[in-house]
């Protein structure tokens, strides 16, 4: 195999493994975005993530069977047998009401997409005190630095006032159900650590220096076990480090306690609260009497009706209260004064129509591409490089789980056009002076062509922070796809124009 062929068949690779990435899916059903807990199809077993299939022998496609077999079922109000076959189970209870569930379309592909094209949940937000400009960009920066930490993405969060003064909160999240956006939002989430009535140390960087997190050393789930009733439990264990006040606090409460029966422990234990509720009590061990300790072991426990749910709520449990002792309490008590859906603003549809856009602007160059060079070979290489070059965008984009929104639409279609102009660039090298060879014209069109990537990443470099990151999604796509258009398309086209003109 020779090293033009090598280059063909390095893209044929990538764009198979983009394929991969992106995993286009035809399967039919609905997917459950969100259950709500205690409820009674919650404890029949369904949970967030499972695929929908069928209810009552009823076959299910999309969003709208779903609505019109459960309203035609509900429709007198008595209670019914219901029967739930998702992917892997069925389920079955006896309800009066519609299952308390969300479900959205199971998704085509891997792809995920931003607040813009699916939509979201929005939370608008009001402090129980009235706050100045100053007090309300902090609780913006706290809440912000909240979702940060526990991994979401796509997160709009802002300060808005209305016409009477009122200052708010506005927080939109891209895919989230008003349920999610609820449990995250809805506490104040001020931790706080006691033995017996004395404080010991609270949530946030005055009292814990270090919280870990992802150090299977240090922190993780330590083991699952089921109960007597059946029910899966999981524990999880995190260390955090106390500033030395904290440390030397908990040594002046713990010096005055006596041992418990088995002298191991102290007769008193250290309770967690979680907005003044107890989430959990630890026994202190008895070398750390009157100890100046800075390294706290943090334990809790997740449940479910399967390992796999304890396991997740285990999980879950573990990084919201390490979320909360990392950022430490809200300075207010928030009260969510309107929550709802956010419908997508632009939809599959208008999506769809973008990318046919995009298709047929590339087929349109291709036939002047033909017209202009009259080689035919040349222009179905165009049409498949630049193709190419929109699945690998996309395949990247799936295996990062990068929202893809507007402005990143914009920039496909930027990245897709630059390919084209530089493909010319090729194929203009490719007819000029015979006197010089294939190979030398080839590089001299790759050099224009990296010289042009280097001035374009420049430019964009500082677009994905200006505007407060609202140029970031186009700023990244482009990058992405000129940098692979560089790397491998366009060698690649060049190869094939090599094998053209020889």
């Amino acid at each position: 195999m020779g090293r033009l062929t090598l280059r063909i068949w390095i893209l044929i690779v990538i764009l198979g493994l983009s394929l991969l990435a992106i995993r286009p899916s035809f399967e039919s059903g609905v997917i459950v975005r969100s259950v709500e807990k205690n409820s009674s199809v919650f404890e029949a077993g369904l949970r967030q993530g499972e695929i929908i299939k069928s209810i009552n022998g009823q076959t299910i496609s999309d969003k709208s069977d779903y609505a019109e077999i459960v309203g035609g079922l509900f429709a007198s109000g008595e209670e019914i047998r219901l029967d739930i076959t998702t992917k892997n189970i069925e389920y079955t209870l006896l309800t009066s009401e519609p299952p308390l569930i969300s479900v959205d379309d199971v998704p085509r592909t891997k792809i995920q997409t931003g607040l813009d094209l699916r939509g979201g949940a929005r939370a608008l937000i009001q402090a129980d005190v009235e706050l100045s400009d100053e007090e309300l960009a902090d609780l913006v920066e706290i809440s912000r630095n909240r979702f940060d930490v526990f991994g979401l993405t796509d997160v709009n969060i802002k300060g808005i006032t209305d016409l009477s003064g009122n200052k708010f909160m506005l927080i939109e999240v891209a895919g989230a159900t008003p349920s999610d956006l609820e449990e995250l939002i809805a506490k104040q989430g001020k931790f706080e650590a006691k033995i017996g009535n004395e404080s010991v140390f609270f949530g946030g960087k005055q009292d814990i220096s270090d919280v870990c997190r992802n150090d299977a050393t240090c922190a993780g789930i330590s083991g699952c076990i089921t109960n007597e009733e059946g029910t899966e439990i999981c524990n999880f264990r995190f260390v955090i480090y106390l500033t030395e006040e904290a440390a030397k606090r908990h040594a002046e409460i713990t010096k005055g306690l006596s041992l418990d029966e088995s002298g191991r422990y102290l007769s008193e234990k250290l309770r967690l609260f979680v907005d003044d509720q107890e989430a959990d009590s630890l026994l202190i061990s008895s070398d750390l009497k009157g100890q100046v300790a800075t390294q706290i072991a943090i334990q809790g426990s997740g449940v479910g009706e399967t390992r796999e749910d304890a396991f997740f709520d285990a999980k879950n449990s573990m990084n919201k209260l390490q979320t909360i002792m990392i950022t430490g309490s809200l300075p207010y008590k928030l009260e969510i004064v309107k929550l709802d859906t956010i419908s997508p603003n632009l939809g599959s549809d208008f999506t769809n129509l973008i990318l046919l856009g995009g298709g047929i602007a590339i087929l349109l160059v291709a036939i002047i591409i033909f017209v202009r060079y009259k080689k035919l070979k040349a222009s179905l290489a165009l049409l498949f490089t630049a193709l190419s070059e929109l699945v690998i965008i996309l395949g990247v984009a799936a295996l990062i789980k990068w929202n893809l929104d507007l402005p990143s639409i914009a920039g496909i279609l930027a990245t897709v056009g630059t390919g084209v102009d530089q493909q010319i660039v090729i194929l203009d090298e490719a007819e000029r002076s015979r006197e010089i060879s294939i190979k030398e014209r080839m590089k001299r069109a790759l050099f224009v062509i990296g010289t042009a990537y280097l001035t374009t990443v420049a430019s964009l470099i500082p677009l994905y922070w200006a505007g407060a990151g609202l140029f970031k999604g186009f700023a990244f796509t482009t990058i992405i796809g000129i940098t692979a258009g560089v790397l491998i398309t366009r060698p690649a086209f060049a190869d094939m124009v090599k094998k053209i003109e020889g």
